[in-house]
């Protein structure tokens, strides 16, 4: 933790940007419980459950072709304010959903709420090798990673009091509170980048780009790596959890709040105690290890306080295979290419999340069981391990250090 903190007090630009992330991430959880309190209040189905959790996810991989490119040549403090302006606009207008008629409605704000913190997130990611490079940059991730932990961990946990207490209005009301103090942050910090001197078209940069990726095979293979992670995406699974084993003995909120932040435990403790001894060698068993938590969790999913336990180890290595894998793809691509690669890097980790989202409720409509379907995603996990394995075999990828 101490090389984190001096990281922070040495780069004034990363220390400020990292305290609007937690600003931001922690507003985007606060949405995330009432969302799905909302949801299992309106007693939609599974499917719509689904559908929203994947829309989180989808509205990222609609736009990364084309947000790559407009990362390269647009001056990321504009970008990433404007950004922060319509997950502001989106999140109030949350406020007036009231009944189930109003499903197209809601769809639309998560859409457009999630197309903007996805590209605000690629922004950012873009960003940091432009301004660290190795061991700062693998720490700046790591770093990314814990905030959006202890977002995800304080958010929910938090939300699910304040949903509990006050209701969903004032929880969707706090939260573009926070969206809106983020952008008057944001609008103080100077950013120092050089744009990359780019005069081509959008759709020549695009295929500028496929071309590079078909040349740069380690590249494109690190970014089906990281988009195995992808398979982490929990939140339509944690809600027909707690709509079949939860809700007959505690509030919705209040056991959405504590199972995602149990995990979130999890995601802050990993790095901290993984991350100096990960490396490219080692990498493979945490996808292992991942996996096994998951079948762990799946085993224990029915025990509300077991589980709780459970889906902490769950939490334990995902930061890590995020954080690691993400610095892998940005040691191993050209600066040029940054904001694209990282755009379709998101589209894949999206794509497979979304996927995943969507699975979920398709098998659980098929009455598959919620622990089969927790082990059907341990199991791509340990895919990865082997597909990582012979990436490292196979390819010379660069050590971060």
């Amino acid at each position: 933790m101490k090389s984190y903190i001096m990281l922070l007090k040495s780069n004034n630009t990363l220390r400020r940007l990292s305290f609007i992330q937690l600003i931001t991430y922690f507003g985007a959880w606060f949405s995330n419980i009432a969302i799905y309190t909302l949801l299992l209040q309106l007693e939609v189905s599974s499917e719509v459950v689904a559908f929203v959790a994947m829309l989180h996810f989808l509205a990222g991989v609609i736009q990364a072709p084309f947000s790559g490119v407009m990362i390269d040549s647009i001056k990321p403090k504009k970008l990433m304010l404007t950004l922060i302006l319509v997950e502001f606009i989106s999140t109030f207008l949350l406020i007036y959903i009231v009944d189930i008629s109003d499903l197209i409605f809601l769809y639309t704000l998560v859409f457009l709420k999630m197309a903007a913190a996805s590209f605000y997130f690629t922004s950012e990611m873009s960003l940091l090798p432009k301004i660290l490079v190795g061991d700062e940059l693998q720490k700046a991730n790591e770093l990314h990673s814990i905030i959006w932990s202890l977002s995800y961990t304080f958010g929910m946990s938090v939300s699910g009091f304040v949903v509990y207490v006050f209701g969903i209005k004032v929880a969707f009301f706090l939260d573009s509170i926070m969206f809106f103090i983020a952008f008057i942050l944001l609008y103080q910090i100077e950013i120092d980048v050089k744009l990359s001197n780019i005069k081509e078209n959008v759709l020549f940069m695009i295929k500028d780009t496929m071309y590079y990726l078909a040349d740069n095979s380690k590249a494109f293979h690190l970014m089906i790596l990281h988009a195995f992670v992808g398979f982490t995406a929990f939140d339509a699974l944690v809600a027909l959890i707690v709509k079949q084993y939860y809700i007959s003995f505690i509030a919705t909120s209040l056991a959405l709040g504590l199972v995602h932040s149990s995990r979130a435990i999890g995601l802050v403790i990993g790095p901290i105690m993984l991350g100096k001894w990960v490396n490219n060698k080692r990498l493979v068993y945490i996808f292992i290890f991942q996996g096994i938590s998951i079948w762990i969790w799946a085993y224990f999913m029915d025990n509300f306080y077991l589980s709780l336990v459970a889906s902490l180890f769950v939490g334990f290595f995902t930061t890590t295979l995020w954080s690691y894998s993400y610095t892998l793809l940005q040691k191993n691509v050209e600066e040029k290419y940054y904001g694209r690669i990282v755009a379709y890097n998101d589209m894949l980790f999206l794509s497979s999340a979304a996927f995943v989202s969507f699975m979920i409720g398709f098998l659980y409509s098929l009455e598959y069981s919620l622990e089969c379907i927790a082990f059907f995603m341990g199991v791509f996990f340990l895919i990865a391990a082997v597909y990582y394995s012979w990436i490292i075999r196979s390819k010379y990828i660069e050590e971060i250090f």
